[in-house]
């Protein structure tokens, strides 16, 4: 069996994406290459979510990055949410994603320089006017593309500004987002939790996010360990300054889906609301 929907690394091919499309660069390795394979396995993520009902307009989310079979059902927990919204309320939508280079370290944030994205279920159009460019940081990295199949699933009409950061700041990344946002936006900070402890030791080290992020507490939330934390603490700024409610959606370890209890890996998923 092919080491397929890994929970960190790259598929090793090359993906561009400079130019008119950027191709998938972890279809295969993170999440099923075939497109029936990888419809079905969503829907049984979706099956599987717990699911959640917010008092208000979702507005963003926080959600893990790594493969699916790892994180996919704590991710779909925050995905319900923006399918149930769709449901509701049809509109276009933006979607602003902001994800940690894993792979190529640069100053600041860039966006992709590809007018389209392209992952198994179909190509997803891209909105980068005004942002400056960093395809090579894009052409490997996961923490974006992974989240894409998801919004394919559940939004008919969007387009997403793909945010990754290198060496840049939390009140930097928010400052720039924070211009770009509209009444269709939803913003998606992409990032797993603790890496490589203990099961019980994972647990209690995750329950700093767990209790820090909704709660909107930038102090203690800055102490959590997660890899794409300034993108978290990005997100939280924004919500502050919109006064927006957090909520914890779901917690897992990869010890709770599809690895031993050993040495996981923490996967949160959080809403932000109105």
């Amino acid at each position: 069996m092919e080491r397929a929907y890994r929970e960190s690394g790259n598929s090793g091919r090359k993906a561009a994406a400079a130019g008119k499309t950027r191709k998938s660069a972890v279809a295969g390795s993170f999440y099923p290459a075939n497109k029936a394979e990888l419809e079905k396995l969503i829907t049984g993520l979706f099956a599987q979510a717990k699911k959640s009902k917010l008092t208000g307009k979702l507005k963003g989310i926080v959600v893990p990055h790594a493969g699916y079979i790892y994180s996919g059902v704590v991710a779909a927990s925050a995905y319900l949410l923006l399918q149930q919204m769709e449901q509701e309320h049809p509109e276009k939508r933006k979607i602003i994603i902001i994800g940690p280079s894993h792979f190529v370290p640069f100053k600041g944030i860039g966006a992709s320089g590809a007018k389209k994205w392209e992952t198994p279920l179909g190509t997803a159009v891209t909105n980068e006017k005004g942002l400056p460019q960093r395809p090579k940081a894009h052409g490997q990295e996961h923490s974006i593309e992974v989240q894409v199949p998801f919004l394919q699933s559940v939004l008919k009409k969007f387009t997403i500004t793909p945010i990754v950061y290198g060496n840049a700041t939390a009140q930097e990344i928010a400052r720039i987002c924070g211009k770009l946002i509209d009444g269709n936006t939803i913003i998606i900070a992409s990032s797993d939790l603790s890496h490589y402890y203990q099961y019980e030791d994972a647990n209690d080290i995750d329950s700093v996010a767990n209790k820090a992020i909704p709660a909107l507490d930038i102090g203690k939330a800055a102490k959590a360990e997660a890899c794409g934390i300034r993108g978290i603490l990005a997100l939280m700024l924004i919500a502050k300054k919109g006064k927006w409610k957090g909520k914890l959606l779901d917690y897992r370890n990869s010890g709770d889906t599809a690895g031993s209890k050993d040495s996981v890996v923490g996967y949160g998923a959080y809403a932000f609301y109105t």
